[in-house]
């Protein structure tokens, strides 16, 4: 059923915080400091007198900017050690690529971002290299086995044949061929990077309590939910409507990739 959500409920419901946190900044603008929790304004203001949707407009670069760039880098290392793995052939190389990235998997996610998050306190450069991090070895593995059958086959011994570049068959052929899988696992991975950033902004372990990221303003505002609850629900419908909107995106794109699967077979 969520495959069939229309697009434009699932674009819409990914593109209001996006747009928000893309152009926010640019319109948003400093109010003076009021009372705690005052219900004055659009929005009110939150447990430290500032205006909540000035601090909507300008918190999401934070919240949805350290995890699209996690996801980011997580397949420009974790896709490049796949796409080397899948194309060897030497088995060595294979397994002094992918093995030690198996060392890192049980690690619980959320343990490693938060000591990290405690070492570089308040450095959205070390939250997202370390939600990038987790994410590599997932990454690395689901590039490797979907890029396995195509950098084997014998359309690419053909393509070495003719003396072609590694980049231009694994980038070209194979890269084509891991396109779909990758598409579909982009929207969940998304998803589980803004939980993430967000998780560690909410406990406190990453940015600066005072900052206007969405995930933290949830954390400093929750006390006086009842007093101004447009400080904790603003925030949280905004990250809420993102991840969901990606969800459905995703359960989309799993579900046209399965009916092309079929459709070859």
């Amino acid at each position: 059923m969520r495959a069939r959500t229309p697009l434009a409920i699932s674009a819409l419901l990914v593109l209001t915080p996006l747009l928000v946190a893309l152009l926010g900044p640019l319109v948003a603008i400093d109010p003076k400091p009021g009372l705690p929790y005052e219900s004055a304004g659009l929005l009110g203001t939150d447990g430290l007198g500032r205006d909540v949707l000035s601090l909507l407009l300008i918190g999401g670069r934070t919240a949805l900017g350290m995890a699209l760039g996690a996801v980011v880098m997580a397949y420009l290392i974790g896709g490049l050690i796949g796409l080397v793995a899948a194309s060897t052939r030497h088995r060595w190389v294979d397994e002094t690529l992918i093995r030690p990235l198996d060392v890192l998997l049980p690690l619980p996610s959320l343990l490693v971002i938060s000591v990290v998050a405690v070492g570089w306190r308040a450095s959205p450069l070390a939250i997202t290299l370390a939600v990038a991090m987790v994410n590599v070895p997932t990454v690395a593995r689901l590039v490797r086995a979907a890029a396995l059958d195509a950098a084997s086959g014998p359309v690419v011994e053909a393509l070495r044949m003719q003396r072609e570049s590694w980049v231009g068959i694994h980038l070209g052929y194979v890269g084509r061929a891991v396109l779909g899988p990758v598409a579909a696992d982009i929207g969940t991975r998304i998803t589980l990077a803004v939980f993430l950033v967000a998780s560690v902004n909410f406990l406190g372990l990453g940015l600066s309590p005072t900052a206007p990221d969405w995930a933290v303003s949830i954390s400093r505002n929750r006390e006086g939910l009842l007093l101004q609850p447009w400080a904790v629900v603003a925030p949280a419908l905004l990250l809420v409507s993102f991840t969901l909107g990606f969800n459905l995106l995703a359960d989309r794109l799993v579900h046209r990739t399965r009916r092309l699967a079929e459709a070859k077979a």
